[in-house]
């Protein structure tokens, strides 16, 4: 009589009717397997589990596949241990906080009150005050809590963060109130900039007497964020930029595309994040929101005129010769490394012209509101 072994909860039960159909003791078995006989009461009482060497035995003798044994061992033990476990939804909150958040980075940053990742307690405290969270199960970045951000789009835990990080830091800023005519003064203040990169150190200034709050925040190494358009209030703007690219063309395109945001009033209801802003992205093609479409169209227009930079390239396409490009740079009053950044977007021509895309963190950096780099924004209590 072959019997199954799924009818059987245990390993012992399944041997014991193994015995059983033999007519077999259990003092027999201990003689064939030459074991005490203490060890095959334990054994068929499920007191010892079946390891894979005994189920190799039991194999032997009873002609029943030894995985058998070792399925039915398994499955009795995580019964067991299910029994004796204690749910504790804590441990799928740490899993989704400690797996989906840069937890080391951010203490390294100094945006954590906590000195090691594994110190869980102090982590998850430090995390539930930076995200202003009661508790951590209300941390925003987990699915199943509330959003006090709007953020358009899906955006990850780690931009959550650095959004968070941002409006931190931009909320301890003393500006004048924002206004649409002080807005539009501020880019004809930043259009005479564009000749020489070193202009570009008076940009914290002419944003904050405008109103708007400017503040540059390093990204975290997953988030891949270009830069920011939110508001505190009606009339509190903030643009968040990492300068991640650190090159003159993608500074001024970025500002200039939050800057049509603000003045458009994009992100009042809810943040434009702008992720990866580069290729389509940075388009006016059908593949982008309209919203992004004409924050793309301002900043390219603004880089450069684009019916001049149409005209440059109807003249001298295929070919761009270096003297043509600091001629065109000369006759526009802008520096070549923004000509260089068009005709590389517009061409697909990454390679031509890299010595002009200069770089110029390090002379915005010093009159803005920096965090990263090894700085930390001087914020909190």
């Amino acid at each position: 009589m072959k019997i199954d072994p799924k009818e059987y909860r245990t390993p012992g039960q399944f041997i014991g009717a193994l015995l059983e159909t033999r007519g077999w003791t259990k003092r027999v078995l201990a003689v064939i397997l030459g074991v005490d006989d203490s060890s095959i009461n334990r054994l068929v009482s499920d007191k010892r589990p079946v390891d894979a060497a005994m189920a190799i035995w039991l194999e032997e003798i009873f002609e029943v596949p030894a995985e058998e044994f070792l399925d039915l061992q398994k499955s009795y033990d995580l019964a067991k241990a299910r029994i004796a476990a204690r749910p504790d939804p804590a441990r799928a909150t740490r899993a989704q906080l400690f797996g989906g958040l840069p937890v080391a980075e951010m203490i390294k940053r100094g945006w954590l009150d906590a000195d090691d990742a594994r110190d869980v307690p102090r982590v998850e405290a430090a995390l539930s005050k930076f995200f202003k969270a009661e508790s951590p199960e209300l941390i925003e970045v987990l699915p199943h809590a509330a959003k006090k951000t709007l953020v358009h789009g899906d955006p990850t835990p780690p931009q959550i963060a650095w959004l968070y990080r941002v409006k931190e830091i931009a909320s301890e800023m003393l500006v004048p109130k924002f206004t649409q005519q002080s807005g539009r003064r501020a880019i004809d203040r930043l259009s005479e900039l564009l000749a020489a990169a070193e202009e570009a150190r008076k940009v914290p200034r002419i944003l904050a007497e405008c109103g708007i709050r400017f503040v540059i925040v390093e990204s975290l190494a997953s988030a891949k964020i270009d830069g920011v358009c939110m508001w505190l209030n009606e009339h509190a703007p903030v643009i968040g930029m990492t300068m991640r690219h650190d090159r003159l063309d993608n500074f001024w395109f970025v500002l200039r595309h939050e800057l049509e945001h603000v003045l458009c009033g994009h992100g009042k209801d809810a943040i434009i994040l702008d992720a990866e802003l580069e290729g389509e992205r940075a388009g006016t093609g059908d593949s982008v929101s309209e919203e992004e479409r004409v924050a793309n169209g301002a900043a390219a227009d603004f880089c450069v005129p684009r019916k001049k930079m149409d005209a440059f390239i109807a003249r001298k396409a295929p070919f761009f010769a270096e003297r043509d490009l600091l001629g065109f740079a000369k006759t526009l009053n802008v520096h070549p490394g923004l000509i260089a950044g068009q005709l590389q977007h517009r061409t697909g021509r990454y390679d031509r012209f890299r010595n002009h895309l200069v770089k110029i963190r390090s002379i915005v950096a010093p009159g803005a509101m920096v965090d990263g780099w090894g700085d930390v924004a001087p914020v909190g209590p």
